[in-house]
């Protein structure tokens, strides 16, 4: 086994604004759909914000960026992936002129993390649509979205493309299929929600995706672009091949976004699905252009489990997985029903290197658990998070091994590096931090921050360049 990572490979993590920043209503910030999603996505909707959504609060990074950065910092975090809440720049979504009070946030953000050394890799779009949108033009099934986000991704790249070379349009575009409401801004109820307009919807989005590119590298050419695909392994439950092509297909349907991406096309399954159900997408020429002439620099993805697919069961669903599936009987799984599958990802980032040929950046990959403060040996609290530390070594050997197969893969940063809100279940009790935050599902505590037992694990993987996985 190999644990070599190239010089230069980019370690360090990653947090979304809805559930770390907190601050819904300061700075001139609107609100988002994420603000009437008190449960995450296993739960309804509200009309308005209530005092239950953790995300309203959320660890208060908003006032506590420097103490937060300074802690990524002393872990060796050469990068830190971070989202820029589109209704702080953009409060309706659709005003003509942004919020400087939002944009100066971001500033002072860049700031800390240029003082320490950091690179950002900024997402634009993460979960969270401005909820005006929503309510006034059904989300992304209305194609005056993509001028609203073109208008957004060029205030960002004009203001900040000269600090931030790393940029992802949308995270997890895939997940529209599942999650119209957090994903697509799509007001009206999934169960009522016709294939026309759902699929109407993504093609908007992947053309504001391939405009925000071309925008991008008007700005400046040092600026590289990434597609974000919720990465999901599909294993035939048996050798029948009936569930090898019921795999198959459930892959295609992620494949399909990247695809688009990388190739500037829509593939020809993915039209024969659109067929199937009787879909005619509204695409004009000048959306053919835009998709074909600015495909992505490199392919981003999050990982977390595998699955398995079967022609004679039904999918299983909830639990704040996504994608569904069937469950895999060969799997541990996580607290919350995640199957653990260090080896999928080896699998996926090698499906993904032979089918693009781009390079490949994991940002995000981590487990989600219930953590336990106690007084360590040197009387600090902390966290004796074992478990995290075996799960991110498994992964990360796994990266190691796609690296020696010959896979370009561009960096690592840990899903919620610091403990933040769940997006899948509103709670905060779900931690992947490497960094503890005294902050529970009832809302109580300090807030203050704890170094657990994975922080010095991995501040020592990072500064070994992965040396250390081994020991």
């Amino acid at each position: 086994m190999t644990t070599t990572f190239p010089e230069g490979f980019l370690w360090g993590g990653a947090l979304a604004a809805n559930q770390y920043e907190g601050a819904y209503d300061e700075g001139g910030k609107g609100l988002s759909v994420q603000d009437v999603l008190p449960q995450g996505i296993v739960g309804p909707r509200t009309q308005v914000p209530t005092p239950d959504n953790l995300k309203l609060v959320g660890i208060d990074f908003y006032h506590r960026y420097a103490q937060d950065i300074a802690l990524l910092a002393e872990m060796g975090f050469t990068v830190f992936r971070f989202s820029i809440a589109w209704s702080r720049i953009f409060p309706q979504g659709d005003e003509t002129e942004p919020c400087e009070e939002g944009l100066a946030f971001y500033d002072r953000v860049l700031d800390e993390l240029e003082k320490h050394g950091i690179e950002p890799l900024v997402t634009i779009s993460h979960y969270e649509t401005p909820l005006h949108l929503t309510e006034t033009y059904n989300g992304w099934t209305d194609r005056r979205l993509i001028g609203f986000f073109e208008r957004y991704a060029r205030t960002l790249f004009e203001r900040y493309g000269r600090r931030v070379r790393y940029w992802l349009t949308f995270n997890e575009i895939n997940s529209v299929l599942h999650e119209p409401f957090m994903s697509g801004g799509i007001g009206t109820p999934k169960e009522e929600l016709s294939d026309q307009d759902l699929y109407q919807a993504v093609h908007h989005e992947l053309v504001a995706s391939a405009a925000a590119t071309r925008i991008a590298r008007e700005t400046s050419p040092d600026i590289q672009v990434g597609c974000m695909i919720l990465a999901v392994p599909f294993y035939p439950l048996t050798p029948d091949p009936r569930d090898v092509w019921a795999a198959k297909q459930a892959e295609r349907a992620n494949y399909a976004f990247g695809d688009v991406h990388v190739r500037g096309r829509y593939p020809g399954y993915f039209l024969r699905t659109l067929r199937d159900k009787g879909v005619e997408l509204d695409v004009t020429d000048e959306d053919r252009r835009t998709l074909a002439e600015n495909t992505v620099d490199f392919v981003s993805l999050s990982y977390y489990m595998s699955s398995c697919e079967t022609a004679t069961q039904p999918r299983q669903a909830g639990g704040g997985n996504l994608m569904g599936g069937v469950s895999n009987p060969t799997l541990e799984v996580s607290q919350w029903g995640w199957a653990i599958d260090p080896l999928g990802l080896r699998t996926i980032l090698g499906d993904y290197w032979d089918r693009w040929g781009k390079p490949l950046f994991i940002v995000e990959n981590g487990l989600g658990a219930r953590d336990e403060l106690v007084t360590g040996p040197d009387g600090r609290l902390t966290v004796e998070d074992d478990y995290r530390v075996s799960y991110m070594r498994d992964h990360l050997l796994q990266v190691a091994e796609a690296l020696a197969d010959g896979v370009e893969v561009m960096g690592y940063t840990a899903w919620g590096c610091v403990d933040c809100v769940s997006a899948s279940t509103a709670q905060l009790s779900k931690r992947y931090g490497l960094i503890y935050v005294d902050r529970h599902d009832d809302g109580s505590g300090t807030l203050a921050r704890h170094r657990k037992k994975s922080f010095a694990w991995y501040k020592q993987v990072i500064a070994t360049n992965g040396g250390s996985l081994l020991a």
